[in-house]
């Protein structure tokens, strides 16, 4: 190693201080030009202003359909975690909850069915999917479908 080999590092540059004077090549206006809406604090057009124009975006008819606020988000377990269990217990969404498997409450609970169970239990919740409810009860459990929260019977 040696001293005229040595590359500098990024702290090394000086960051610019924007406003400090003239001779600082950023003083007086700092880059922002003369008045203006621009040269305001917090000042610029929000995206897609036009002008006053009526933006494109309003211009164009609206289309399709979003079921977005209505949307009822599921807390999604599948089978191969229902082990945790012992035989013969039931399983909800407390029960879950408590072994730490969901954190928050959300519309309901869906069991999925990926992975082996190789124990009988009664399994609470709003959704199945098919092979999940193939598992469970080949296992010799019961799967029983039960309103949750804030979802609605469908």
């Amino acid at each position: 190693m040696k001293l005229n080999a040595l590359a500098t590092s990024q702290q090394t540059e000086k960051a610019y201080r924007k406003g400090r004077g003239l001779g600082s090549g950023n003083g007086k206006t700092a880059g922002r030009g003369h008045k203006g809406q621009k040269a305001r604090a917090g000042g610029g057009v929000r995206p897609g202003f036009e002008g006053g124009q009526m933006p494109i975006y309003m211009r164009m008819p609206k289309r399709g359909f979003s079921n977005f606020r209505y949307k009822k988000n599921y807390a999604e377990i599948n089978v191969s975690d229902l082990n945790l269990f012992e035989d013969g217990s039931v399983v909800d969404f407390e029960a879950l909850c408590l072994k730490g498997l969901l954190k928050k409450e959300l519309d309901g609970l869906a069991i999925l069915g990926d992975g082996l169970l190789d124990k009988k239990l009664t399994v609470k919740a709003a959704k199945f999917t098919a092979a999940a409810k193939a598992k469970i009860e080949n296992a010799g459990g019961t799967a029983q479908e039960v309103r949750h929260g804030n979802v609605s019977d469908d």
